[in-house]
Order: C-alpha cells, then structure tokens, then sequence
C-alpha cells in the first residue's frame, strides 16, 4: 500500500478526538463513499506555484493571469494550502485573470506568531496586492481567510471589486461548532493541539470536513510539509479570535463593497446560522448556501464552487 502521509499514530489521535466531538457522528453518517479517503492515483496539479520576496517573507502564491480578464485572488485557508483550489483553478483559467497566495504563516509562505493576527494578515494582503499591481481585484476568501479580507475591505486602502467570503470567523455572536469553541476558548486544548502536532490536526480536519472529496497524496504531502512544527503558531491565530471577530462587528458597517457570501449546509466548524447572520448584517450581500455540503466546499462541490464565482464576477 501507498505510504500514507499522515500516519498511523495520526489518524488513531484524530479519531479519539472525533469521539467526543458531537458532530463528527453526523458527518459520518452523511458522507458518501470513500470521502475523506486518500485518492492515490497519480495526479498532477493545474497550478503551477512561484515563489517571490515580499515584506521580509518569502512567499509562495501561483498566477494565471489574462489581458482584459476579470480578475480573481484566491486566498488560502487552513489547514490547507493554494492548492485546494487546484480544481476550481482549472475550471476558471481560461476565463479569468487568476492568482491565489499563501498568506503568512499558512501554506507554503514564511511567518511567525507575529502574522497570526487579522490586521497583520491584511496588511500584507495589501502590500501583495500593491506588489502585484492588481486593480478591481474579486477576492475569494473561505475559512481563516475570510476575516482577513473582510479587514482589508474595511480598514484598508483597498483594491477589491468584490468579496466572496464563507465558512471562516467574522462577526459575533459565532455559532461555532465544539471544536472550534474548544481550540479559540480553552488554553488546554490550544496547548493539546500543539503536542499532537500538524498530521493529527489535519487527520481531524478530514474526518470533519467532507462529505464527498477524496484529498490526492500529492495535495496532502504538501499540506504536511507546510504546517509540520507550525501548529503552536497556528493556535496563536484562534486565540485572537474573540479581539479580531469583535473589531469586525463594530465596524462592519464600513464594509461597502458587494459582497458574496457563500456556506456549507453541513459545515461542522462553523456553523451555517453564521452566514445568515452575516448576510443580514451587510448592506450589499448575497447568500448562497452549498447543499449537502461539509466545510471545504470548494472541493467538495468544486463545479458549483466554481460556477458560483463565474456567475458572480459576470453579474
């Protein structure tokens, strides 16, 4: 049998977790079958990833950019990397002026406990956009990416046309499901998360976030190699959470530009009540909700996903 990039020891610390963890049962019981497995076939991704020097940190981000195209940047979410995206990209390359990045600290890019913040990620966000020379940029931002575009929207010069943002931290109260209450509430398990390292908390994230996508080998070595000896860091940025949410929902009024907020029916971190409380706080949103659809929407119903931007940024 393949080597299998999280491990044995991994996979049996996750699936302890999931045993007191209410939702997983009901994700179990919903996912087809072989979600969640590994696909083991030989697979090569759409994206091809580069690296540049930005701000002291050196970055990985991928880009496939066209003329006169609208265009697109795909932030990353955890505990995954850009390449996530990968079959989304596919299906919006021809159409669409692409980029997506690693944000600081996450993914392939450079950082420190000092990025595990919202303003600290936005303010980056601004100066890779800056960088890049990007204009009337759509930002698609799912998971702990969502707050950090909402933050550059509102607190910063920004060149965003739109935003696309669900399934991640933003305004309070949160409907958050047991796991996350755990990890953003309690030093212990802050401290539990970090002992049991980087495989075991992408095991647990597997086993809680599809019902329908088989992650490759390929995507799951690089989400391994990106986060082994991170995870302590990675904490750090659910620890800010109540600050950060708190800032976003007194100011939430100044975010201005349109908004698309999309959401997984069955997300078992952060529940759907979030996204219509969201929607309902906005003065320019749209809702759309995946159905029959676990946290990482944009692999588990990839066409939908994709077809959600494309409609989006043509209206």
């Amino acid at each position: 049998m393949p080597n299998d990039p999280l491990g044995f020891f991994a996979r049996m610390n996750a699936i302890s977790l999931m045993l007191i963890t209410p939702e997983y049962y009901r994700v179990r019981r919903l996912r087809s079958a072989k979600a969640s497995e590994i696909d083991y076939e030989d697979s090569q991704f759409q994206m091809r990833t580069e690296r540049m020097e930005l701000d002291g940190l050196n970055v990985r981000f991928a880009q496939s950019r066209k003329e006169n195209r609208p265009t697109v940047l795909f932030l990353s979410p955890l505990p995954q990397s850009i390449l996530c995206y990968n079959a989304v990209w596919a299906q919006l390359e021809e159409e669409s002026d692409l980029i997506a990045v690693d944000l600081p600290g996450f993914g392939g890019s450079d950082g420190n406990s000092n990025h595990m913040l919202f303003a600290a990620q936005s303010a980056f966000l601004e100066k890779f956009i800056d960088a890049l020379g990007l204009s009337n940029v759509h930002i698609v931002a799912p998971d702990i990416a969502m707050p950090i575009a909402m933050h550059y929207a509102i607190h910063r010069e920004h060149k965003a046309k739109s935003l696309l943002i669900g399934d991640g931290p933003g305004i309070l109260p949160s409907a958050d499901g047991s796991l996350i209450r755990k990890i953003v509430y309690s030093g212990f398990w802050r401290t539990m998360v970090r002992i049991n390292g980087a495989k075991t908390f992408l095991a647990g994230a597997l086993q809680l976030g599809y019902l329908h996508y088989r992650p490759t080998k390929n995507e799951l070595d690089d989400y391994v190699s990106s986060y082994l000896g991170r995870i302590g860091q990675i904490t750090q940025h659910f620890k800010q959470y109540p600050e950060g949410c708190q800032d976003l929902t007194a100011n939430i009024k100044n975010l201005k530009v349109p908004v698309q907020v999309f959401w997984a029916d069955e997300d078992a971190f952060l529940k759907v009540e979030n996204a219509h409380q969201l929607h309902d706080c906005l003065s320019n949103s749209t809702l759309h909700v995946f159905q029959n659809c676990g946290h990482f929407c944009y692999q588990d119903k990839s066409t939908e996903f994709a077809d959600l931007v494309r409609k989006w940024i043509a209206d």
